[in-house]
Order: C-alpha cells, then sequence, then structure tokens
C-alpha cells in the first residue's frame, strides 16, 4: 500500500457536543501511523469543532459547514468526506447506526473494500476484525490504496478529550446532489444514560413475559444503580422493549462496566454484543444457560424474586 500523509476521523456529534464514540476511534487513527485529522460536517457546529480540536492526538480539525449538513443526511456527508478523500490514507468512521450508513457509500464511490467492525489495528494495512457473532477474531491485511474502515468503539480506549491543540481549519464544500432532504426527526428523550455509553447497564430477556412486567421488575433495578436499561433480541421482538434498547449482534455493541443480565439466556447474539463488559452479573432460573458461561457472577434463581430483592437490598445500602 503505497502510504499518504494523513488519516481522516469522521466525527459524530449534534453540532453542539461530540459524541462518544468519536473519541475512540481517534484512538484507532493514531494507532494506523500519520497525522490525524477529525472532519465535522454540520451547521452552526464551531462548538463541536472546537471540542474536536482539544482530543490528544489529533493535530487538525475539517469544518464543513452548511444547512444542508445539519442533520447529518448520508448522501451529503458521504460527498462531504469523498470531496476530502484523496488527501487521506484511512478514512475512519465509529461503527455506530451513522457510521454504517455512511462509510459503505465512501468505499464504493472509492472502489475499495471496506473492513468493518476493526478492533485492534496491527500495522497500517492490517487489522483484526470479530467474526461468527464475535466467536473468533479474523486477522485482515488490504492491499487497497486506501483503507475505510469502520471501528467498533468497544475495542478501544476512548482518547483524552483535552490536552490537544488542534488548528480548527474551514473547508471547501462538496456538491450535494439534492435527492435527499431532511423532513423531520422524532426523537425519543430520556433521563437514562446513552445505552453505548452506560457505564451500567440492566438488560432484560424473554422470561420477563410482558412489557408491563419488564417495566415492573428491571425499571426499580436500573433507576436504583443510575443504569441504562437494555433488552435481548428476543424481549424487543416479543415488544417488552422498544427497538433501540436491543444489544448483540444486529442491535448496539456495548461494554459497560457493569452489565446486569436479567431472565437472559445468552444466545450467541446477545453474546457477541456485552461479552466484553468489565463485570457480568446473570440472574438465570436455568443452570445450563449459556449466560453462566460468560459471567464473572452468576445467581441461579427467579428473577421475579432475586431481582426486586436486589433493588430492596441496594435501596438499603
Amino acid at each position: 500500500m503505497t502510504a499518504l500523509a494523513n488519516i481522516l476521523v469522521v466525527a459524530e456529534h449534534d453540532n453542539a457536543t461530540l459524541r462518544g464514540a468519536t473519541l475512540n476511534t481517534v484512538t484507532a487513527a493514531v494507532a494506523c501511523g500519520g497525522e490525524v485529522h477529525v472532519l465535522v460536517a454540520g451547521h452552526h457546529a464551531e462548538a463541536a469543532a472546537q471540542a474536536a480540536s482539544q482530543i490528544t492526538g489529533v493535530s487538525k480539525v475539517l469544518l464543513a459547514d452548511d444547512p444542508a449538513l445539519a442533520h447529518g443526511l448520508a448522501e451529503h456527508l458521504a460527498a462531504q468526506v469523498l470531496a476530502l478523500a484523496p488527501h487521506y490514507s484511512h478514512i475512519l468512521f465509529p461503527a455506530t447506526a451513522a457510521g454504517k450508513n455512511v462509510a459503505p457509500r465512501v468505499a464504493a464511490r472509492l472502489d475499495v473494500a471496506q473492513i468493518s467492525d476493526i478492533v485492534q489495528v496491527i500495522s497500517p494495512d492490517t487489522f483484526e476484525r470479530p467474526i461468527y457473532a464475535g466467536n473468533a477474531i479474523a486477522t485482515v491485511q488490504s492491499a487497497e490504496a486506501q483503507q475505510v474502515l469502520t471501528v467498533r468503539t468497544t475495542g478501544f480506549d476512548a482518547a483524552p478529550a483535552s490536552g490537544g491543540s488542534a488548528v480548527v481549519e474551514r473547508v471547501a464544500l462538496a456538491a450535494f446532489s439534492g435527492k435527499s432532504s431532511f423532513v423531520r426527526s422524532e426523537i425519543a428523550r430520556s433521563d437514562r444514560p446513552e445505552l453505548t455509553a452506560a457505564k451500567i447497564i440492566v438488560s432484560g430477556g424473554r422470561a420477563l413475559g410482558s412489557a408491563e412486567k419488564f417495566n415492573e421488575v428491571m425499571t426499580p433495578l436500573a433507576d436504583q444503580l443510575g443504569a441504562a436499561l437494555g433488552a435481548s433480541r428476543a424481549a424487543v421482538d416479543a415488544s417488552y422493549a422498544p427497538n433501540d434498547w436491543q444489544v448483540g449482534q444486529t442491535g448496539k455493541i456495548v461494554a459497560p462496566n457493569l452489565y446486569v443480565a436479567c431472565g437472559i439466556s445468552g444466545a450467541i447474539q446477545h453474546l457477541a454484543g456485552m461479552k466484553d463488559s468489565k463485570v457480568i452479573v446473570a440472574i438465570n432460573k436455568d443452570p445450563e444457560a449459556p449466560i453462566f458461561s460468560v459471567a464473572d457472577y452468576g445467581l441461579e434463581a427467579d428473577l421475579f424474586m432475586a431481582v426486586p430483592e436486589l433493588t430492596t437490598a441496594l435501596q438499603k445500602a
């Protein structure tokens, strides 16, 4: 691979603040070698650009500011990245819903093979990524002239959000096609931590039996711990919990300090999304449940008795 000078990280933000996934992606970019630049594409996004300039390891922040970029539409963001792409050997996106929406568009237009969900950088052209629902790690070497990568954020520590002093530079805007436009957004508001950023997660499975029981049993425990609520795919498919609570291979990948799994059997798809948690606690009445194979602490018990007892004990502590 003919190395170019710089590496580009495409930041995720809300035009005012950076999302935590950007910090993990910067760490992966630093491991690739070369200067790390961060693209902040949005509208009135100066505050996000200034925050990016403070990240340790970042040497330059590129600010693309236009109303068309205000809502992170994949078509417009991809066009902006492609306008900058000739100057970069590596283009990195967080492996989030947003990153997975944009990265393939960029890779396709550059006619290169994207490498998804990297968890380690071995060299500038060699990476590790999970396969078979995380049960094996593949080492992938790419011969492409440019690397388009998505970064599994749980695989990398967050770069320090302060200590840097990168210059912020405005860049020329790409030509946007106008084939898509923002209509409206419906955002669910919650006082709980966002699932992928939460330090503590309490998750429930199909064994809870209903949405009412899920709320009755799981919510008090989450409240007591200050935790985010998660769910297995089976619980989500049964409408016990909303889609954005789903943890697993087809949901969100999480790695909190504490993960409490209640009534979750531990299907391979669920384990792929949470087995990197620092401490895993499993409550299940089936002693053969696969969740116990990854749990640091396991309690063989009826969750309808054990979880309220645990909540009460925490209240008294």
